[in-house]
């Protein structure tokens, strides 16, 4: 699964400005809050804590313009507890996005930091 960055890219680099440690915080945030809601739809084990912590991803992915994030809260949301295909999905969701910030210069949207 590729991440697709365009929005959500947009929408850090809207919050944040040309302020790179600023836009360091707000995807470290946002990757946080992800894997927090990950965690809990791994461990659920009935509808409803299932059912939260899927409509949470679904706000966080919302929040920050997330469109293939929203696809794949709105699969949790519509599938069992526990199920393993969307918590793979989520997982490499997860993966692709901590890759794309450790790529990343430690500027604003690819500037370094010695430029900003």
């Amino acid at each position: 699964m590729v991440h697709e960055s365009g929005a959500l890219d947009a929408t850090l680099a809207a919050a944040a400005g040309d302020d790179p440690v600023l836009m360091a915080e707000l995807r470290a945030a946002f990757a946080d809050s992800l894997g927090r809601q990950i965690d809990l739809l791994g461990r659920a084990r009935c509808d409803g804590n299932w059912n939260v912590a899927a409509l949470r991803l679904k706000g966080l992915a919302a929040s920050f313009h997330a469109a293939t994030l929203i696809e794949l809260a709105d699969e949790a949301i519509a599938a069992a507890p526990g199920e393993p295909t969307v918590l793979r999905k989520l997982t490499a969701f997860m993966r692709d996005f901590s890759a794309d910030a450790a790529e990343r210069p430690t500027g604003a949207l690819g500037t370094s930091a010695s430029s900003a």
